[in-house]
């Protein structure tokens, strides 16, 4: 892989990074309102990634299929929430805000679950980003340099709050600063292995290239629909995480048009 891919692949994680580093200057948490608002912009980011980057040029791809071009798309979309839903009763993980946790029963602590609901949360991120550049390596046209730096970028500003929101409850739950950083660190790592990975086998097998695109679309918008949306909503302050998710949307809009 050439050094743009690299720097593509891991501006996302460097997103999460720099937000996870607010724990070093900030206070321990974020006022609720706050919270809502960064929720709504990342549910906004991930819903137009979806759309445009994804299930749109999953489609394009498969234009000479004539009207049943749609398939690729369908299918890997329901592939793409199915694996989620299964992740999501099978990797044990406890929301903000959530007092039962999710998954298989263990003994974890709260934090490491914590930990593990954003990095199940960031999957489908790595596996987005990592097919769009997987398009653009093996030469599809539809699919630009500038497109996928687009996406990357959409999805890096989104994480960036996203950091924030993981590390300073962990130190609110009584983590050190340094501890609480790492965690942010680890949930967004499976970002750049999850685009590697969707690489390799895009490479393998080339004609999976628009599956691989929607399946990342359908996963994405099971974490949105599943996880986002209800979190911006719940309780007070809902009407911030709504127009916060349509200025999310026409950013990652306008990157996407712009850059593609």
């Amino acid at each position: 892989m050439t050094l743009e891919v690299w720097q593509g692949l891991l501006i996302p994680f460097a997103g999460t990074a720099l937000g996870a580093a607010c724990v070093f200057f900030m206070g321990n948490s974020l006022r609720e309102f706050i919270q809502r608002a960064l929720t709504g912009f990342a549910a906004g980011v991930m819903l137009a990634a979806s759309i445009w980057s994804l299930l749109i040029p999953a489609m394009d791809q498969a234009a000479d299929m004539g009207k049943w071009s749609f398939i690729p798309a369908v299918v890997g979309f329901w592939l793409g929430v199915l694996f989620l839903f299964g992740l999501d009763q099978l990797i044990p993980h406890l929301h903000r805000g959530c007092n039962e946790a999710e998954g298989i029963k263990c003994g974890l602590k709260k934090t490491t679950m914590l930990t593990f609901a954003v990095a199940l949360h960031n999957i489908p991120e790595g596996m987005a980003v990592g097919a769009v550049y997987a398009g653009w390596i093996y030469g599809d046209s539809r699919i630009t340099l500038a497109g996928a730096l687009a996406l990357s970028l959409g999805i890096a500003i989104q994480n960036f709050p996203e950091g924030a929101i993981i590390s300073m409850p962990l130190r609110a739950e009584g983590l050190s600063k340094p501890k609480a950083f790492l965690n942010g660190i680890l949930s967004g790592i499976v970002e750049p292995l999850g685009a590697v990975v969707t690489i390799l086998l895009a490479g393998i097998m080339i004609p999976i290239l628009p599956y691989a695109l929607s399946f990342a679309a359908g996963a994405m918008i099971y974490v949105v629909v599943e996880e986002l949306i209800p979190e911006m909503s719940a309780g007070k302050h809902s009407n911030v995480g709504t127009i916060m998710l349509a200025v999310g949307f026409s950013l990652m809009m306008v990157l996407d048009v712009a850059l593609g």
